[in-house]
């Protein structure tokens, strides 16, 4: 097991220790792994990079010993996409870890630490010791295994902890460590609990690593979850029930074909804080599993929970999260439940933080009606990596829906945002009367869908029945084909008139389109591999297009035909506080990495804080600030190219101004007609944040106060070469 994914990088997996995951480049692809710029394997002494361009898809291993340093344009964008600024900042997970600790390290002796990261546990430890005793750090990750052997020396401790580069199961007593160990410390916890490989982490460290009957921190945790009623998490994972009241007679999800579309069935970590007015209870809080450290951990269980409803309704959903008793006493907890829980215990409201969410369990099909006083029997199974549900209810006979097709076992599985993008009324109007337009008194149409839309691709078939249609799928590739087989029949056509090319091609030639020009090139914008990245990375449509010259017709339509980056300035008071410049954590400085871990305020000139993804929805409390402007445009009727722009942003309203947020609206017409917006009014895609190096108080235009400002200007360059975007403005 030698290769490893750092924390957050793959949002899915995000390990930090010792999960038993062999993730090579071919078996990233079995696991369905979104990747973000950069991630990361780790063997004896070397460190792998896997360099993603998100314009290409393309993506190259690079190698660099363990002896160097990392360089510059791989270190900082690498380790600032994790979370581990965020857990940093977390101060109601650093106190209490740090009381806990004190509680349990009483006298000297052998600490492990697993999943050691900036190394705040094991310096915790020894300090708890005076200094006496052993701790052993093992983190796997050879950036943060680099940054933590900086921090141990900014703090004098450098020789006082044992720092180790390798996974948790790769040690050896007597070689790697002096002895077993009498403590175990660790944080290898993700929002499910379960998924960074808590239980085999464990598994391993008291077969080998940890004398009999040691002391733990953390000591046990519990899951709960609550049964909810939600328009909106339903339609998160459930498309036949809403593509019904569509116009446009394409049908993703064919009657006889429920399965064929649709969520993996698996938690999906969210704040649920954002949508407590669209949820409805429909139970009590309930205990699902509970896991002692202080023990060795199975690795599968099942477990049964009768539920009695409070309310009626349909149930969508179970919320779930869970609570952390650190110290074996009881008396320090860390909950991650969302406020309507915490307001009700008294571990009382943590910190807003997004590296702890609660989770989100979508049940298949219309939800099951439940009235008040009803039992409902919940079955939860949990493996060493996840944790499953199941409602155990007889399906009512109207409920059964005739299955006139065979899929087999194949499903094309897409992220809940895709599913509920398919099922928006709005959206799907839009995509028609564009695709409507462009076809209008056009004949024997050669078509191009150049990304990884199904939608387009069926609806461009549906609308022109003498067209031809060329679906290049370059995420989505044979899945899409296999996807388009078995729903062409069900829409009225057959697949003699679309064609997936079977070879993944950086482009087509005139030799693939059987010397025919290609009249129409089409796309959302949407790529398989880009989901959660930053908007403007689906610009890979400019560069797809670019290669497709060649074979263009004269008059070919372009479509979208230009996309626009608009952004807002924006109060981020939350999501400020997870990102700053870190000082003293618990009494250790960490100031020395703020600039490798992409801090925002107070950075030594010139470094800036990245721009980074995140659903601004989402993001606790926001307030816009200023009127939606926007700073350049893209023009798609011309090759790829560099460009540059800036607006003046005037203030609108009083308040501390935090950053902007910035997201491209695609213009699908010449006429400006249909704009498709992925701004923050629109849940489904995520926005790109650059936080200011320091907020600033901002007022209505014309204010007199030296402290506030009318306006500023904001700028932007985009480069094809290097697939950024650079972001300035006059506050920096």
């Amino acid at each position: 097991m030698n290769s490893f994914i750092s924390k957050t990088l793959i949002p899915s997996i995000s390990l930090r220790s010792s999960t038993r995951l062999t993730l090579t480049p071919n078996s990233l692809r079995h696991h369905k792994l979104h990747l973000p710029r950069l991630m990361s394997s780790q063997s004896s002494q070397r460190l792998f990079q896997l360099k993603l361009d998100p314009l290409t898809g393309n993506s190259e291993w690079v190698v660099i010993q363990d002896n160097d340093e990392l360089p510059e344009c791989y270190k900082e964008p690498l380790l600032a996409a994790t979370s581990y600024l965020d857990m940093l900042n977390d101060s109601c997970r650093n106190k209490a870890f740090r009381l806990a600790i004190d509680k349990t390290v009483t006298k000297p002796c052998h600490v492990l630490d697993i999943g050691a990261g900036t190394g705040l546990l094991s310096m915790m430890a020894a300090r708890a010791m005076g200094l006496n005793g052993t701790v052993t750090a093992c983190e796997s990750y050879l950036p943060m295994a680099k940054l933590m052997r900086k921090v141990l020396h900014r703090n004098g401790l450098g020789k006082a902890i044992n720092l180790i580069n390798k996974r948790s199961d790769e040690l050896e007593v007597g070689i790697d460590i002096p002895s077993q160990a009498d403590v175990l410390v660790s944080e290898i916890l993700d929002s499910e609990l379960l998924g960074e490989g808590l239980i085999p982490t464990l598994q391993y460290a008291y077969d080998k690593l940890l004398v009999e009957n040691p002391l733990t921190v953390p000591y046990r945790a519990v899951t709960y979850g609550q049964l909810v009623e939600s328009s909106y998490l339903w339609k998160l994972h459930v498309l036949y029930g809403t593509e019904a009241k569509a116009s446009d007679g394409i049908c993703l999800v064919p009657t006889g074909l429920d399965s064929i579309l649709h969520v993996k069935s698996q938690q999906y970590p969210m704040h649920c804080d954002a949508i407590r007015n669209e949820i409805k209870l429909l139970s009590e809080p309930f205990k699902i599993f509970e896991f002692d450290f202080w023990k060795r951990p199975e690795s599968h269980r099942e477990t049964k929970v009768r539920i009695k409803a409070i309310d009626d309704g349909n149930i969508h959903a179970i919320v779930s999260w869970w609570v952390l008793q650190l110290d074996s006493e009881g008396t320090v907890f860390y909950s991650t439940a969302p406020r309507w829980i915490n307001s009700l215990t008294n571990i009382g409201n943590r910190n807003w933080c997004d590296h702890w969410k609660q989770c989100v369990w979508f049940f298949r099909g219309k939800g099951m009606p439940v009235s008040v006083g009803k039992e409902v029997l919940l079955e939860a199974t949990h493996t060493e990596t996840s944790v499953l549900y199941n409602l155990n209810v007889q399906v009512t006979q109207t409920d059964i829906r005739q299955h006139d097709y065979k899929i087999g076992d194949f499903q094309l599985l897409l992220s809940p945002e895709r599913i509920a993008t398919y099922g928006d009324g709005e959206w799907r109007l839009s995509m028609l009367t564009a695709v409507r337009n462009a076809l209008h008194g056009r004949v024997n149409t050669l078509c191009v869908v150049v990304d990884d839309s199904i939608f387009l691709t069926l609806l461009a078939v549906n609308l022109s029945k003498t067209s031809h249609v060329v679906s290049l799928f370059p995420g989505l590739r044979e899945k899409g084909a296999q996807y388009l087989e078995k729903v062409v029949k069900a829409n009225g056509f057959s697949m003699d008139r679309v064609e997936v090319p079977e070879k993944r091609k950086a482009s087509l030639t005139l030799h693939d389109t059987h010397g025919r020009t290609v009249d129409m090139l089409i796309g959302e914008p949407y790529y398989y591999a880009n989901e959660g990245m930053l908007p403007w990375q689906n610009l890979r449509f400019w560069r797809d297009r670019t290669l497709l010259d060649p074979i263009l017709s004269e008059d070919a339509l372009i479509m979208p035909c230009k996309g626009r980056l608009k952004a807002c300035a924006m109060s981020l008071p939350d999501l400020w506080s997870s990102c700053r410049c870190l000082g003293e954590v618990e009494g250790f400085d960490h100031s020395i990495v703020n600039t490798t871990l992409g801090a925002c305020g107070e950075l030594p000139a010139p470094k800036e804080g990245p721009c980074l993804p995140f659903s601004i929805w989402q993001c606790g409390e926001i307030k816009e600030l200023s009127e939606r402007f926007t700073i350049l445009e893209f023009d798609f009727s011309k090759s790829i190219t560099s460009c540059h722009g800036k607006a003046e942003v005037q203030f609108s309203e009083h308040g501390m101004c935090h950053g902007f947020v910035l997201w491209v609206d695609w213009v699908m017409d010449a006429e400006n007609s249909v704009v498709v917006s992925t701004g923050p009014d629109h849940r489904y895609w995520k926005q790109g944040v650059k936080l200011l190096s320091k907020p600033v108080a901002v007022g209505i235009n014309g204010s007199k106060s030296t402290s506030e400002f009318g306006s500023t200007v904001v700028e932007a360059l985009f480069e094809p070469a290097s697939s950024e975007l650079i972001i300035k403005n006059a506050f920096s």
